[in-house]
């Protein structure tokens, strides 16, 4: 990926999720070195980024870390498409982060999550913070195909803080 192609991106993240639910533009870059990491994009015919997908795939299960669509495109499908297609090749569970359910927004973004398939963990989480003086953030975790036992999603949250947020439960 060149730095034209990763510039696009991040301004869309940027433009997409506040700075507490996303990383520095130096820490986002340096995510692209990890072999766990991947960035998938959907683009039109004139090459202009479209959507984005930013996923950790792991040796137990993939996690969707942002999935992001130009505002002048939503509504069109582009998100679901780029899901389903993920979804379409996964063999291992995939889980994501979804804020609680308590705005109109959170609500209409789990039900799309849902329609393809995703249910809602009822396990306590927070997402570590992403940048310097930011503070810890509490999600939910939703699954594909179905929800986590206790033991499962504890495994599942030990190897997200380990490996994409480089923290320890401890640490908080």
């Amino acid at each position: 990926m060149n730095d034209t192609e990763f510039d696009k991106i991040f301004a869309l993240m940027k433009a997409s999720f506040p700075a507490s639910e996303r990383r520095t533009y130096a820490g986002q870059k340096e995510l692209l070195a990890d072999p766990h990491y991947r960035l998938i994009t959907e683009t039109n015919s004139n090459n202009q980024l479209l959507a984005f997908m930013a996923a950790w795939e792991f040796p137990l299960f993939r996690f969707v870390e942002h999935i992001a669509v130009d505002p002048v495109t939503r509504g069109s499908g582009i998100g679901g498409k780029i899901m389903s297609a993920y979804i379409e090749e996964s063999l291992k569970p995939i889980l994501l982060e979804v804020e609680y359910p308590d705005t109109v927004l959170a609500q209409r973004r789990i039900s799309f999550y849902e329609r393809l398939g995703f249910q809602l963990n009822p396990f306590e989480y927070v997402q570590p913070p992403l940048q310097k003086g930011e503070t810890y953030l509490p999600l939910k975790i939703m699954s594909f195909p179905q929800i986590f036992t206790a033991e499962e999603f504890a495994l599942h949250k030990e190897i997200l803080y380990t490996n994409v947020y480089k923290v320890t439960e401890y640490q908080r």
